[in-house]
């Protein structure tokens, strides 16, 4: 019988052609609107501003259901990861768990304005989605080794990431310039009426984004089970079920003695629950402080995105001519500057100076204090694809190459087992002090965190 280590040589000696690696890319571009539409720009926010009473309890309520959904994602990603690993496919998880994400996405159209008795089964749907799609990325992940040599791994990661950022800003130009529009002019940003009939009085627009989310990666993701190969079985389900929970037991049992690859894992456990949660409230964030609609909302994130990508590109090449470590530790310095000043500014201040704020019927983004929240914004995006995309691209190189999968389980679960911690920190705080900006402080402790343990990695 072939054995793990055998197995992966014989994976890894023959690279597929252009077509399979560019397919395994577009699945980035496929998952990203359920971040960008759904998580920070357009639903999210929706959600804070006209479905939950207010903004601030509104993000307290989102902060609880993506702990929740984060707690479930710890605790199993790196057992299948695992099983996975011994079963030797990774195409028949992808398939499930973004069925997940299609159906808990789709569902989140019910999200209807006013209406709070539809806020525990909105929030479910998010979970179940955001639980598809993380289990979803696990899988897809694993799959990197095999399709680019070694030292082409950094540029393989940086341009999916990429390449998702522009698939974000696609379906971002798609919901505003079409779909979305204001609810007291009735026009999108385009100017046009909404495609579909769709009520801006009821932001049919702003819920138009969780089936869309489910549609986009359907189509999208379809290339990559068609050209892209996946590892063969090597042995049947229930096997890999007991052969996996012994590699993860042994796992588990030799990590402490991987000191750098333990570190890597403890610092990629703090510092991306500070992103996630970067992200996952600063459109809610904004929409609070700002007043913004999802226009503005929605515009900031196509400039973030756009950010994003050229980011991911960059951070793609400085990975492999600097290493991953050297990546991570840049952008976590940026990262953590970014949100420090974000912190001092107000809608009428900027580091405590008084600026002129917004005119009610100004132009877009008019006011001072708004142009600088972009421009600390798109810093957010420039280094935050890189930051995920360096990540990934270190741990490949730190862990066994015969049980990748089972440490994209482990880098998940250090990805979210504190990542219901940090949601639930904001949430909570943010209830308790009824400020949006004492809840978003908690940030800046996970990046501070994060940048310290990873300085004891080996790049």
């Amino acid at each position: 019988m072939q054995t793990g280590t055998e197995h992966a040589k014989a994976c890894t000696n023959v690279y597929p052609g252009r077509a399979a690696v560019v397919s395994w890319i577009f699945f980035d571009w496929a998952a990203q609107p359920y971040f960008t539409l759904i998580t920070t720009f357009v639903f999210a926010p929706y959600f804070a501003s006209f479905v939950a009473p207010d903004a601030a309890s509104g993000q307290a309520l989102w902060g609880f259901a993506t702990a929740a959904a984060g707690l479930a994602i710890a605790l199993l990603s790196p057992v299948l990861g695992a099983i996975a690993d011994a079963s030797g496919r990774r195409k028949p998880w992808i398939a499930v768990f973004g069925a997940l994400l299609v159906i808990g996405s789709s569902a989140m159209w019910i999200g209807k304005p006013g209406n709070p008795d539809i806020i525990p089964a909105l929030l479910l749907a998010y979970a179940i989605a955001s639980v598809g799609v993380e289990f979803a990325t696990v899988f897809n992940n694993a799959m990197m080794p095999t399709l680019v040599p070694p030292d082409r791994i950094g540029r393989l990661s940086g341009t999916g990431w990429a390449t998702g950022y522009v698939g974000g800003i696609l379906s971002l130009v798609l919901v505003l310039g079409f779909l979305a529009a204001n609810a007291e002019t009735g026009r999108t940003l385009f100017g046009f009426t909404p495609l579909f009939g769709l009520d801006p009085v009821m932001h049919e627009g702003d819920r138009i984004t969780g089936p869309l989310t489910g549609l986009w990666f359907i189509i999208f993701v379809t290339p990559m089970f068609l050209f892209t190969p996946d590892y063969p079985a090597k042995r049947p389900m229930r096997a890999a079920l007991g052969e996996g929970l012994r590699e993860l037991r042994e796992s588990l049992v030799s990590l402490p003695k991987q000191k750098s690859l333990a570190r890597f894992l403890l610092a990629n456990m703090i510092y991306t629950d500070g992103l996630v949660s970067l992200f996952t409230f600063g459109g809610i964030y904004a929409a609070g402080t700002f007043g913004w609609d999802t226009i503005r909302i929605g515009t900031f994130g196509i400039m973030l995105a756009v950010a994003g990508t050229f980011g991911g590109w960059l951070g793609g090449k400085l990975d492999d001519a600097f290493g991953p470590k050297r990546v991570i530790t840049g952008s976590l310095v940026i990262l953590l500057f970014a949100i420090v000043v974000i912190l001092t500014v107000n809608k009428d201040s900027i580091l405590f100076i008084p600026v002129a704020p917004p005119v009610p019927g100004a132009p877009l983004f008019a006011g001072a204090a708004e142009r600088a929240y972009i421009v600390l914004g798109c810093l957010i995006g420039a280094t935050g694809a890189p930051l995920q995309a360096a990540s990934r691209s270190l741990l490949i190189r730190l862990a066994p190459k015969d049980r990748i999968a089972q440490y994209f389980g482990l880098f998940a679960l250090t990805g979210k087992v504190t990542s219901f911690i940090g949601p639930l920190l904001i949430g909570a705080i943010t209830a308790a002090t009824a400020s949006q900006k004492y809840g978003m402080a908690v940030l800046v402790g996970f990046f501070v965190v994060g940048l310290t343990l990873l300085a004891k990695v080996r790049g």
